[in-house]
């Protein structure tokens, strides 16, 4: 019988000084952006990698001071490279003006791409936080192992959160760069077109049967027992999907309804981003056979397959 799922505990006690370096482990320095919000908590975490030879990982917003503080920990040591976890604007935004300042090539999974085509008046309701324009130097493919700094590292393809995102393991180590994709300090945000429900369930199982315990997520502190947590995230994407199912077979029939009976309490820009992800389960239960979908001018009617 498969082992029941740890609860799933966020930890909100992460307090990082903004723009101070903090080593995690020998060859990984932090530095957390000065950019909290809902959706970015208290910021995005930047990391250098390497002794001599170094890599930025997820440079962060476009802001001097993050600039100025990522410089600072470089000391005039060689980057080789500068990687994206992914494409929207938190963690590439400050690639540019890195890139000039270092002549560091951008490494990462492909220009900023859509999960699916969208719909016939359909809006990417992220699309403004994406970085369209930005186009990499070196496409990283899933599975390539590169040395962009003194300590050799693997990608590993996690679409989900949207499609290009990338996950990054430290050779011969336990430890994994996990971006977006898994965070310690709340669930991942997917949201249609961008991203894709059943790419970040898939990607969650893959990670899991990976070779790495600790997590490096790009918000929030790390994560000492990543699968056992990433184990408990997919339990909880698997309620969600029963919790809409049942409200669907007790006459909820619109996403606003549906929003109001999981989440009763939500306001402003939370209730914004829950209504987005349930959209995302919504698809994904559409492709699973098991909810249909009307989908209207004037919204969206839900009923059982």
């Amino acid at each position: 019988m498969a082992d029941t799922p740890q609860p799933l505990v966020f930890d909100t006690k992460f307090k990082p000084a903004a723009d101070r370096s903090t080593e995690i482990l020998p060859g990984v320095v932090r530095v957390t952006a000065n950019n909290p919000s809902p959706f970015t908590f208290t910021g995005t975490n930047s990391f250098i990698i390497g002794h001599d030879r170094l890599a930025v990982l997820d440079p962060g917003p476009n802001d001097p001071s993050h600039k100025a503080a990522l410089l600072a920990v470089i000391g005039g040591r060689k980057v080789e490279a500068i990687i994206l976890t992914h494409t929207h604007k938190d963690h590439s935004a400050g690639a540019r003006g890195l890139r000039t300042a270092t002549g560091a090539p951008l490494w990462f999974a492909g220009p900023h791409r859509l999960s699916r085509p969208r719909r016939l008046f359909e809006l990417n309701a992220l699309a403004g936080g994406c970085d369209w324009g930005l186009m990499p130097d070196r496409v990283l493919t899933d599975g390539e192992r590169f040395a962009a700094s003194d300590i050799p590292m693997v990608a590993v393809a996690t679409p989900g959160h949207c499609a290009n995102h990338m996950s990054y393991g430290l050779e011969g180590t336990d430890w994994l760069f996990t971006g977006d994709h898994i965070m310690g300090w709340n669930s991942t945000l997917v949201s249609v077109p961008d991203g894709s429900m059943a790419d970040y369930l898939a990607s969650l199982s893959k990670v899991i049967a990976l070779p790495y315990s600790h997590y490096l997520p790009a918000h929030g502190g790390p994560i000492d027992d990543g699968p056992a947590y990433a184990r408990a995230l997919l339990a909880h994407r698997g309620l969600r999907n029963s919790q809409i199912l049942e409200a669907v077979r007790s006459g909820v029939r619109s996403v606003d309804e549906l929003v109001s009976r999981v989440y009763p309490l939500l306001k402003g820009s939370l209730r914004f981003a829950a209504r987005l992800t349930l959209k995302a389960h919504i698809e994904y239960l559409e492709a699973e056979g098991l909810l249909r979908i009307d989908r209207r001018l004037l919204g969206t009617q839900l009923s059982l397959a």
